[in-house]
């Protein structure tokens, strides 16, 4: 495929998946790999994704107060992603298996069911110290595998019972500290590439309007209608990693 061709889909990838992210808080990683992934190898998809993914999160972390609270309650759980980023990138040197991001989806399907139907799980605060830990590594763990932010940290975060704009705060800070990790083991594994460039400000550019699009739209729905958005939206994620495995 020709430059111009990849420039065109890589902006429209982008453009997509920085919507969901301004309505829902997530998905950046999701829709723009998934739609990539079909024209290009994944851990290529994975190196266009950091500059634009770790711009859109700075924004969303950064667009609410009381950040240092937020990274006080959140620190064992960020950890933990370094700890799980660095095993995940001595044990899976060479990429993980396609089950992996197959399994990866069909957890989120699960997840996104329970939550539509009002299923609520929390977190007593003595656990946050080691849940948040465990769940930081698992997560970045399965962050070099799959190059997906999702699992277990967007439902771990969740039960700890934000309000929306926090919870989407909360979000952008988890994701901003695994794109920084991610980076640094695609940089290990030789993938960061100067040809990449182009392409990755075209994503930067894209995401960034596509982003601005969507938190207008979060703006102007209710909280119920928000949750709702949210679990559809982990739903139809999940279900697009989980069809991966079949096409």
């Amino acid at each position: 495929m020709d430059s111009i061709a990849i420039l065109a889909a890589t902006a429209g990838a982008y453009l997509l998946a920085g919507f969901v992210k301004g309505v829902i808080g997530l998905g950046l990683p999701t829709v723009a790999i998934g739609l990539l992934g079909l024209m290009m190898t994944p851990s290529q998809a994975a190196a266009i994704l950091v500059v634009p993914s770790l711009v859109t999160n700075i924004w969303q972390l950064a667009a609410a107060g009381e950040l240092r609270a937020l990274v006080r309650r959140l620190w064992p759980m960020l950890a933990g992603i370094c700890i799980g980023t660095f095993i995940g990138v001595v044990l899976l040197p060479n990429g993980s298996p396609p089950q992996a991001t197959v399994w990866l989806g069909v957890a989120l399907v699960i997840y996104a069911g329970l939550g539509l139907i009002k299923v609520q799980f929390s977190v007593p605060p003595r656990a946050e110290l080691w849940a948040g830990l465990a769940v930081g590594v698992a997560t970045g763990a399965a962050t070099v595998a799959t190059g997906i932010f999702v699992l277990p940290g967007v439902p771990y975060i969740h039960a700890l019972r934000f309000d929306r704009d926090r919870l989407v705060q909360a979000l952008g800070l988890s994701f901003t500290v695994s794109t920084v990790t991610l980076a640094l083991a695609l940089y290990h594994a030789g993938e960061m590439h100067m040809a990449l460039a182009w392409p990755s400000l075209v994503a930067l550019a894209t995401a960034l309007a596509g982003m601005w699009l969507g938190q207008i739209v979060r703006g102007k729905v209710r909280e119920q209608t928000f949750r709702l958005w949210f679990f559809l939206g982990l739903l139809v994620l999940g279900a697009h990693l989980a069809s991966r495995g079949f096409f």
